[in-house]
């Protein structure tokens, strides 16, 4: 079976070769995750990427230039809007990748090409398992494209695919954090508000823990650039607004501590994810949740998994159905 799809996968690639420009289309959880794909093939592979949400660029008379890729995401292969810019974009010739869960869905079956998530099926409306799998499958795709653009070498090759087949293990060590969650819950639900924040390819992840909340605990939660903080956020900081910053040691650090120090002066609630042993940032948090060290490529997984778990036992704690959120659809058919 893996070798029938490690030739899956090589087919459906070399269908696509000679990339110049690619563009990402999709809603909601999968548009973030889209976000992520944009920083991982630009990083990596040196390849232009444009992001989009799906019912904005259906509508918006996108000029699609020859040797461009299209990558449609959706989980259930369905998606109202990410399936009509699908038509669209194959109505200009373009070549389009679909990144689905569900095969034979809608949106698999049209595509040019296809990869697909794999990560089983998906019950709950909130998507958790299939952003997941959908980050691991950016890495990949980013890698693939980089050893086509030969951006990329052996030695660094093999970094990458260690860094990811180490992912599993890394993964069980977060999850130890829902212990922290589930008895955190019964403050964190009288908050007013939790603002996001996260900078580079952390930023898409704080709108996805922002999203979660929102959709399962029905909670006032918005995702920022934490560069933007100043550009309105910050007036609505107090003791009655939690601040969830994603700090990992990279070459924002820095600025992202400031950003901390701006927000602590103002009473805000800080929770902070980083990694390894960080005294700067326990001391400026009120709970400070340590990721394992990992490669920047990884760390995006590791760092949704306390947010997700965050989203969850709030929820849980003010009584909602955490698999059946109000209102919400798992696959959104109609626009």
């Amino acid at each position: 079976d893996s070798l029938d799809v490690e030739k899956d996968w090589q087919n459906t690639l070399d269908a696509f070769k000679d990339v110049e420009r690619i563009f990402i289309v999709a809603c909601g959880t999968s548009y973030y995750a889209g976000m992520v794909c944009e920083y991982m093939i630009e990083q990596i592979a040196g390849i232009p990427v444009e992001v989009d949400v799906a019912s904005e660029f259906r509508y918006r008379k996108p000029v699609i230039p020859e040797k461009s890729m299209v990558i449609v995401i959706s989980q259930s292969g369905e998606t109202a809007d990410t399936l009509a810019a699908l038509r669209l974009v194959k109505d200009q010739k373009a070549k389009v990748l679909s990144i689905c869960n569900v095969k034979n869905s809608s949106i698999d079956r049209e595509a040019s090409g296809h990869l697909y998530m794999n990560a089983g099926v998906e019950i709950g409306v909130a998507s958790t398992k299939a952003f997941v799998s959908t980050l691991a499958l950016s890495n990949l795709l980013a890698l693939s494209l980089a050893k086509a653009e030969d951006r990329i070498s052996k030695d660094e090759e093999s970094q990458m695919i260690e860094n990811l087949l180490a992912c599993p293990s890394l993964m069980e060590k977060v999850l130890a954090y829902d212990k922290y969650f589930d008895q955190a819950a019964e403050t964190l639900k009288d908050q007013k508000g939790f603002l996001y924040m996260g900078r580079g390819v952390n930023y898409p992840i704080a709108l996805e823990g922002a999203l979660k909340l929102k959709e399962l605990a029905y909670m006032h939660a918005e995702g920022y650039a934490a560069g933007e903080m100043k550009h309105g956020p910050l007036a609505l900081i107090d003791e009655k607004m939690a601040i969830v910053m994603l700090v990992p040691k990279d070459e924002l650090y820095e600025k992202t501590i400031s950003n901390l120090e701006e927000a602590k002066a103002r009473g805000g609630k800080i929770i902070s994810i980083g990694s390894g042993d960080d005294k700067k940032l326990e001391k400026l948090s009120h709970s400070y949740l340590s990721l394992p060290h990992s490669h920047w490529m990884i760390n995006p997984i590791l760092e949704v998994i306390p947010l997700q778990l965050l989203s969850y036992h709030v929820a849980d704690s003010l009584g909602h159905n955490v698999d059946q959120p109000r209102n919400l659809a798992k696959s959104v058919t109609v626009e």
